[in-house]
């Protein structure tokens, strides 16, 4: 098994690690890696409806999709994510328990009742540290989890917390569960590196055979032409999500607007308004406005730049009209 060592904490790149080596790799793989803050969301997600986006924007947070399922997940230097890439038979690639084993005995070893709970979560003491997810290609399997070992819970919660607009759609919905560090459980002082080591280190003793690997130059090439071609793509981080239905009552001043948008493929299809105590013209403008523009806060912003829909709605700026819908 190949035990892959790389220190890049930019989610583009790291996601796009992972499926580069599913994809173009025979052998066994192991990483450990973490990210930058950024916010991962599961494949078959709206990636509107999971996240406080005016927040992500304020803090500069990338939001990746990954190719497994799964929830909504915080990422940031305190999280440790694992991955093992494995071959075998089909019927035999899927098993959460196998692949999350390893980080049980080692959290055993230091005195941590860790145990595996539900489908996928690893949980200490009834509060959860670890999620995992699988994607199968051909005759490989990807196993991914995060572990929660110093991290800011509190901006996680914040991050982690949707808008006030509704969102109805076959997507699939993150289950918020009641989040642990890993450190605030260990007799012992570790930091994270100090634990990331550990884990090496137990890896490489209960899995015969493995062997360190570097990238080299045209593995990066390869990862940075999947990142330019999908991980920091629009079209794959948003525009990728099921198509859903946007509705929000808005109040603006003493007046409350109703808007619904019909959502394909990221774009806004159809737009409702009605308010009967807002301008009509001004409501029509903004039909005409936000049809057929990208469901993005930068996107509407560039929409509704018209001073007479701004006028005609009497909000105050075209930031405080565009951050309603969401």
């Amino acid at each position: 098994m190949l035990i892959v060592q790389r220190i890049e904490t930019d989610p583009y790149f790291n996601l796009a690690a992972e499926e580069y080596l599913l994809r173009d790799f025979s052998e066994d793989c192991f990483m450990l890696w973490r990210n930058e803050p950024s916010v991962i969301i599961g494949k078959h997600q709206n990636a509107m409806a999971e996240v406080n986006h005016e927040l992500l924007r304020k803090l500069e947070l990338k939001l990746v999709r990954r190719i497994s399922g799964g929830g909504t997940v915080y990422h940031d230097l305190g999280n440790i994510n694992y991955s093992f890439i494995r071959t075998g038979e089909k019927e035999t690639l899927v098993d959460f328990k196998r692949f999350t084993k390893p980080v049980i005995e080692l959290l055993v070893s230091l005195g941590v009742e860790a145990r595996f709970e539900g489908r996928n979560d690893l949980r200490i003491n009834g509060l959860k540290f670890s999620g995992n997810a699988e994607h199968v290609y051909k005759n490989r399997v990807l196993h991914h989890g995060t572990l929660l070992f110093s991290s800011d819970l509190s901006k996680l919660n914040q991050v982690l917390e949707s808008g006030t607009g509704q969102y109805s759609d076959k997507a699939v919905k993150s289950i918020r569960s009641v989040v642990t560090n890993i450190s605030e459980h260990l007799q012992a002082r570790l930091d994270t590196i100090d634990f990331m080591n550990l884990l090496l280190h137990h890896i490489g003793r209960t899995h015969p055979n493995t062997k360190q690997y570097f990238f080299n130059a045209l593995d990066y090439q390869r990862i940075n032409d999947l990142v330019q071609k999908k991980y920091s793509t629009w079209q794959w981080n948003y525009g990728y999500s099921p198509d859903y239905i946007f509705a929000k009552e808005i109040r603006i001043n003493d007046k409350i607007m109703h808007v619904k948008f019909m959502v394909k493929n990221g774009f806004v299809d159809e737009v409702f308004v009605m308010g009967t105590d807002i301008n009509t013209i001004g409501q029509e403008k903004l039909k005409e406005s936000l049809t057929g523009v990208a469901h993005d806060y930068h996107s509407i912003v560039s929409s509704i730049q018209d001073p007479d829909l701004i006028g005609y709605l009497e909000v105050k700026s075209v930031d405080e009209l565009a951050k309603q819908f969401f």
